[in-house]
């Protein structure tokens, strides 16, 4: 295992990023279309607000009843998450997932959001140690 091998997956992973304006519609074409199950919601040049996951399509929109084509990001999303940066090791990463119970991070760095760290990218490491490039 590198020593930091968030910066693996923040050079080689492009997320997702849509404004809190974005539809959950929307927001849901682009995961579908590219293949992932959350996206950073951001505003400006990258400036992280937000986080969408499909858990939060289902609980937040689909379970209450909301119309996925009038509702907003903004309205749904998990607001100022928290985040790791390139620096941190796969086991702090591994260890914040576990202790916050979500299965998405975001990598930001410099105050901007370069990239996201999901569960299933890190599940080799909690269990053997080895990074699962």
């Amino acid at each position: 295992m590198t020593e930091h091998a968030e910066v693996e997956i923040e050079r080689h992973f492009d997320p997702v990023m849509l404004p809190a304006s974005t539809t959950v519609m929307m927001a849901a074409r682009h995961m579908h279309s590219r293949r992932v199950s959350a996206v950073l919601v951001t505003e400006g040049d990258a400036d992280l607000v937000g986080i969408f996951t499909e858990r939060d399509a289902i609980s937040r929109v689909l379970a209450d009843g909301r119309d996925p084509v009038e509702t907003t990001l903004a309205e749904v999303m998990t607001d100022n998450p928290e985040f790791v940066s390139p620096q941190n090791t796969a086991m702090e990463v591994v260890q914040l997932m576990q202790a916050l119970r979500c299965r998405h991070l975001p990598i930001v760095n410099g105050g901007k959001a370069v990239g996201m760290v999901s569960r299933g990218k890190l599940r080799g490491i909690a269990s053997n140690g080895v990074n699962p490039s």
